[in-house]
């Protein structure tokens, strides 16, 4: 027996252990061959939960977990509560792989000003209570990066991490970046004037400091110092950025914790938002691996994030459930504030904890983007009756501007992942220019399929439509066609309302918001979509270049596209010599010497009129 697989009669024996625990509270554990704990579970009766998991069909968490491990163990507890306290102590001494681990924990960096006679002005992603203020969170670090060299430039400040008396001052000072309070150069007040303004900045009033840039990014530029001027450009654009992600600020003082999750799969995904002083000082994401229930996540969670040493407690807990009274139980009975635990019912807390869900969910989206979901694909099989789970999903859109480059796309999953190695274009010809997406469907599928057949290649599990009811009967009667409307399932995801349309159906399946069945048939979709219009595009710029070059007297159609295949753009075709374009076109010396001289005009006006909006 190895590590990665258990015989069947050790699938028998856990199942026989598991059988014969009590029904009563305690504390269960599952061992891998070598004897490491790697899931720890609380139950009110351990003979039912543990025996749940060897009983019925099971989940593909539920299948991977009993699949490694090699023994399960119980601890008899007097109640449910001492079990949930033991649960959390056995995960925060063994780690296990398939609990929840707060060690994934990402934060936003905030902008701390620190509490010192001489303060600094830095990026940090840590929050101490040591009396030093904070502005944030930001999500863009690298705006904030640039901002926090910005505020240094115009604001000098001390940038040593400790201040201790100089002789004679370090190099900051002599390029004018530090007023060298070490050596005594600089009083207090005069330091603190700096620390003040930068205060009104980050506190969001940079209107003043916001002009003041636009006049030094003017002045430099009529002096015709360019690089100078796009550097402050640069820098009122980070300003923008920041001041758009400035912290969810209200007028209440209390102390507040929003927690809230999701999870599909083998996958849970908690957010934190933190509000101090009426403002979000914190935004905290958590990912892991989980072998329980979704029902047992966030208890398990909150005993975690809040029994870690120095973790300040909230005067209030807002959670998307109903509060779990042996987790009130847990606060009352141990040091620190205990927190009153609600759900959001104004519209102010609602609003923030809709914030958190939606950060939850964006997280869990990008693991499952990068890791598949299998229990959501196999949750799709039975939503929609399909014959077999629809590991590989093959997904079409059509992209045209007025009926010109009408191009389908054609995108793959594979286990609810992008297969980059299945994508195509395909150039509609069927249409001659008028706009049909149902004749623009068929066609594509015609070919994709056909081709397929002939080469007696492997057939997607699922084909999906971006559309509704008449994309779908399109592409129904070609596969019908080709025979294989038996073989391979068809589906529509319609735009407006997320309407699931399937063959033969008068009405649409429609899935909750966020369902993980829906997510990825979203996924899908939207990644056609970007797939075809990114095309569609590139083929309006070759047009766009071909009639900008056909505009010179002397080229035509077809010289124009000898200049555009060997140099890919205008830009290429004018960093050539005028002797390389005259040969490669088959033109004059005298009508190549135009050419260039007109796309040197033509860059130029395109960068100034760039600039311009920028």
């Amino acid at each position: 027996m190895t590590d990665k697989t258990t015989t069947a009669e050790t699938a028998v024996d856990l199942k026989a252990r598991a059988a014969a625990f009590p029904a009563a509270p305690g504390v269960y554990m599952f061992r891998d061959s070598r004897g490491r704990i790697i899931y720890v579970g609380k139950a009110v009766s351990l003979k039912a939960r543990a025996s749940s998991y060897f009983s019925g069909e099971k989940d593909i968490k539920t299948s991977f977990l009993v699949k490694k491990a090699a023994n399960i163990e119980a601890i008899l507890t007097q109640s449910e509560y001492e079990a949930l306290v033991l649960e959390n102590t056995l995960i925060k001494k063994h780690s296990p792989r398939y609990n929840i681990n707060l060690k994934d924990g990402k934060s936003y960096p905030v902008i701390k000003i620190s509490a010192e006679q001489f303060p600094r002005v830095f990026r940090t992603r840590r929050i101490i209570r040591d009396g030093s203020e904070y502005y944030g969170p930001y999500p863009n670090v690298k705006a904030v990066d640039v901002y926090i060299d910005l505020i240094h430039r115009l604001y000098p400040l001390r940038r040593c991490k400790i201040l201790r008396r100089r002789e004679k001052p370090c190099l900051y000072h002599h390029i004018e970046r530090c007023p060298a309070p070490c050596t005594g150069a600089v009083d207090e007040a005069e330091y603190g004037k700096h620390i003040r303004r930068i205060k009104n900045l980050l506190a969001g009033r940079s209107g003043t400091f916001r002009r003041e840039l636009e006049k030094q990014m003017r002045a430099a530029a009529d002096e015709l110092n360019f690089e100078h001027a796009a550097k402050l450009r640069d820098a009122l654009k980070s300003l923008e950025m920041v001041d758009s992600e400035t912290a969810l600020m209200d007028f209440q003082e209390k102390s507040r914790d929003y927690i809230d999750f999701a999870a599909s799969g083998r996958y849970v995904v908690f957010a934190v938002m933190q509000m101090r002083g009426g403002k979000v000082i914190d935004r905290q994401i958590f990912s892991s691996e989980y072998a329980g229930t979704p029902a047992e996540a966030l208890p398990e969670f909150l005993l975690q994030y809040y029994s870690e040493s120095g973790r300040e407690r909230p005067e209030s807990l807002l959670l998307s459930t109903p509060p779990d009274p042996l987790i009130e139980r847990f606060f009352s009975e141990n040091d620190g504030v205990c927190p009153q635990i609600l759900m959001p019912e104004s519209k102010r807390d609602k609003s923030i904890a809709a914030m958190v869900q939606q950060n939850a969910g964006a997280e869990l989206d990008r693991i499952i983007k990068e890791e598949g979901d299998i229990p959501a694909l196999q949750e799709l099989k039975s939503l929609l009756l399909l014959p077999k789970v629809p590991r590989r999903i093959e997904g079409f859109d059509i992209a045209q501007l007025h009926g010109k480059h009408a191009a389908a796309s054609l995108i793959s999953f594979l286990d609810g992942k992008p297969d980059k190695a299945g994508y195509r274009h395909y150039r509609i010809r069927s249409t001659g220019g008028a706009i049909d997406d149902f004749k623009s469907i068929a066609e594509a599928v015609a070919r994709r399929y056909q081709r397929l057949v002939n080469e007696n290649k492997t057939l997607p599990d699922l084909i999906l439509v971006d559309g509704g009811r008449g994309q779908v009967s399109s592409a129904l009667k070609i596969l019908k066609l080709l025979e294989l409307d038996e073989k391979i399932s068809l589906i529509g995801l319609a735009k407006r309302e997320e309407e699931i349309w399937l063959p033969h159906s008068s009405e649409p399946v429609r899935l909750p918001a966020g369902h993980p069945s829906l997510r990825i048939l979203q996924h899908v979709r939207d990644e056609t979509h970007r797939f075809a219009t990114t095309h569609s595009r590139r083929l309006r710029s070759k047009d766009l270049i071909l009639s900008t070059l056909e505009s010179v007297p002397g080229i035509g159609p077809s010289k124009s596209a000898k200049l555009l295949t060997s140099y890919k753009s205008l830009d290429g075709i004018y960093q050539h010599s005028i002797e390389d374009i005259a040969k490669t076109a088959g033109i004059a010396d005298s009508v190549a010497e135009t050419v260039h001289e007109f796309l040197g005009r033509t860059l130029e006006s395109r960068e100034k009129a760039k600039e311009a909006r920028e």
